[in-house]
């Protein structure tokens, strides 16, 4: 572990004035005025050039959006090895023991603090380094394995679950997996595996889901190094973390490609300072920091991939990376069924049990259908990515942003089911002489996941892209403004040919067929609807595209309920494959799938519904006029929100004037 010490929680810890935070500013400008001269076009050319543009890999999810239900690819349900599984065990047995017993999940929130003998025992089972080969000291562990750890931990404060995900699916481990070379893996993963805490900084106070507006620049020295200036917001761990993956523009000029860079950075290194740790609505115990940047040299050697690789290599990270979130989401939906199934069955109100009410009923069955049908995706992805054949990168995107989504309603539901004791904090439970059950805290720690790693909001847009991918390699050219006319009618004829071919491929299939997927025996129902939904679905997409062409980018409610509709597809395929693969050994898994496909097929049929009969347009004209202060009658009698301070906080180059408050954790030995 790093060496270091105790500081104050959140709300102790040192703020200042707005201009107290900096980022390094475009010469004769602000970092304000240099963001603003980036085009909508310029920020998604950014955007569309960090993606992987080639599928050589098959891939379920792609096949789905495309109307092709290619049960192949996930059916038979996949198996993890023998030796795999035993070595998972192991772990995971002395972390049940390590998470019963060491673990005060009360403490983390009354205290906003992870103890640091948490963290260092931790780190003596080998917990931060359950994604680092084995060569480098790590644990090896599969992704089934991983995301089942970060389910128990999470089950003792969710805190944990996201301290041990952010520091090894989107730190400084994952990225070197994939793009380090093997100086820098010899370098930093053995000390990662021993314990030591890394973060992930993309983030700035103006910069979210558009990194082209990123203001932290890295100058090329005639050394070959690296001077790194800027602002990061938002690191999750940054305040313990001593290894960072920061993303910096790197100036075009001789001899350097310029664009948006991946380095690691020694917290340590002169000129790094952790100006403030965050506090939030939940996740109490979360180390998140801002942290300003100011002259830190890094050496040539500390560059991730090439110059301008940045956002690819975080892309390319987060298409396994995103399954530690889901996995937390599985964890809360699993907790939620023990509550709801315990007290349901112990409150009596008129005269019954509260679970053999209807009203209260359907809340459970809700719950327990999720959580399996979440499971199945995530299962079914984790494997998938260790056996490495497929392409997940829509399947991982679809369960995070399905899962994020069904925990929080999961949540919302169970503080229903427990009144006002859903209400009330764990604490003046336990004060008043009762089980101390904290729904509303677990409520308040799972918000965050529909923001965390991209936003529901950007996930349907990315997913979307990737959704369209084959319509736009044969179309594109076709609404692409700038196309001349040769591309337009080379474009013309490449998509006649392939439209000829597919569109007749949409109008009947298996699912049409009485008796179809007999071997899904009563679920074999479901399987068909999924089958007739992907080709209405592929259907519906290229509707979309003939009706505003270029103009669909836009559309993004439309998009939206296009990647809604497939992720009830894919959970509902997941399902029914688990489902019948593990009849003999869980033949409970048939009735819990039975009645998720039934919820999920209703849910789909909404979204299909609300394809062409919706109020989008008129919410939009709308939302034009509030902004423009047409409804401003409507705030009236309330007081207003204070005035004071900026709505985006300004920074200002220069040196922190702010007291260091980072922590360091004292040595393991």
């Amino acid at each position: 572990m790093t060496t270091t010490d105790r500081r104050p929680t959140p709300t102790e810890s040192g703020g200042g004035p707005a201009d107290s935070s900096g980022a390094l500013a475009a010469p004769g400008g602000s970092p304000a005025a240099a963001q603003s001269q980036v085009t909508e076009r310029q920020a998604r050319q950014v955007a569309e050039a960090a993606r992987e543009t080639e599928w050589r890999k098959p891939s379920f999810g792609k096949e789905l959006f495309l109307g092709r239900l290619r049960l192949g690819l996930i059916d038979p349900w996949p198996q993890p090895d023998a030796e795999s599984v035993a070595k998972g065990k192991v772990f995971l047995d002395k972390l049940d023991d390590f998470t019963r017993n060491q673990i005060d999940g009360a403490q983390i929130e009354r205290d906003a603090f992870i103890p640091d003998d948490v963290l260092t025992g931790l780190a003596g089972l080998g917990a931060f380094g359950m994604k680092i080969d084995e060569k480098y000291g790590g644990l090896g562990l599969s992704n089934l394995d991983y995301c089942r750890a970060l389910m128990l931990v999470g089950s003792g404060n969710p805190a944990l679950s996201a301290l041990l995900s952010a520091h090894q699916s989107i730190g400084v481990p994952q990225p070197l997996k994939l793009f380090g070379t093997p100086q820098q893996k010899e370098t930093f993963l053995p000390r990662l595996a021993a314990g030591e805490i890394s973060a992930f900084l993309l983030t700035e106070p103006d910069v979210g889901s558009d990194p082209a507006r990123m203001s932290s620049t890295a100058i090329p020295t005639p050394e070959g190094d690296y001077v790194l200036n800027g602002v990061k917001l938002w690191a999750t761990n940054g305040t313990v973390a001593s290894l960072l993956v920061v993303m910096a523009q790197v100036p075009k000029s001789e001899g350097h490609r310029g664009g948006i860079t991946a380095f690691v950075v020694e917290t340590e290194s002169e000129g790094v300072t952790i100006e403030r740790r965050n506090a939030f609505l939940g996740l109490r115990g979360l180390e998140n920091s801002v942290t300003r940047f100011h002259d830190v040299r890094v050496p040539k050697e500390n560059v991730i991939g090439k110059e301008g690789q940045g956002l690819k290599i975080a892309l390319t990270t987060l298409n396994t990376g995103r399954l530690s979130l889901p996995a937390m989401c599985v964890g809360a939906g699993k907790w939620c069924l023990n509550v709801a199934r315990e007290w349901s069955a112990q409150r009596v109100q008129w005269g019954r049990p509260v679970g053999e009410h209807e009203a209260v009923a359907t809340k459970i069955a809700f719950i327990a259908a999720t959580t399996y049908g979440m499971e199945s995706m995530l299962d079914l992805c984790c494997m998938l990515a260790d056996d490495d054949h497929n392409d997940i990168r829509i399947e991982a995107a679809l369960v995070k942003l399905y899962a994020s989504e069904m925990a929080w309603l999961i949540a919302d539901e169970l503080i229903q089911i427990r009144g006002g004791r859903g209400y009330e904090t764990a604490a003046s439970l336990a004060a008043r002489g009762e089980r101390a059950i904290g729904v509303e805290q677990l409520l308040r720690d799972l918000r965050i996941n529909r923001i965390f790693e991209g936003s529901t909001e950007i996930m349907h847009l990315l997913i979307a892209r990737e959704a369209v991918d084959k319509h736009l390699s044969v179309a594109g050219d076709i609404i692409e403004p700038d196309a001349d006319l040769r591309r337009k009618a080379k474009a013309g004829a490449k998509a006649g040919a392939f439209y000829a071919w597919w569109l007749p491929t949409l109008a009947v299939g298996a699912g049409h067929v009485p008796g179809g997927y007999a071997s899904f025996g009563p679920l074999a129902r479901h399987v068909r609807y999924v089958e007739r939904a992907s080709r209405r679905l592929a259907r519906s997409t290229f509707y979309g595209m003939a009706r505003w062409q270029g103009r669909l980018e836009r559309r993004q409610r439309f998009l939206a309920r296009i990647v809604d509709i497939g992720a009830e597809l894919f959970a509902m395929s997941a399902a029914c494959v688990r489902a019948r693969a593990e009849r003999d050994t869980r033949p409970e898994g048939v009735e819990l799938a039975d009645v998720f496909c039934r919820q999920a097929r209703s849910r789909a049929d909404a979204h299909f519904r609300g394809l062409w009969r919706n109020t989008d347009a008129r919410d939009v004209a709308l939302a034009k006029k509030v902004a423009a202060g047409r409804y401003v009658s409507v705030e009236s009698g309330v007081l207003p929100q204070p005035p004071k301070g900026d709505w985006v906080e300004q920074w200002a180059p220069g040196p922190s004037r702010e007291k260091d408050v980072r922590r360091r954790i004292p040595n393991r030995s």
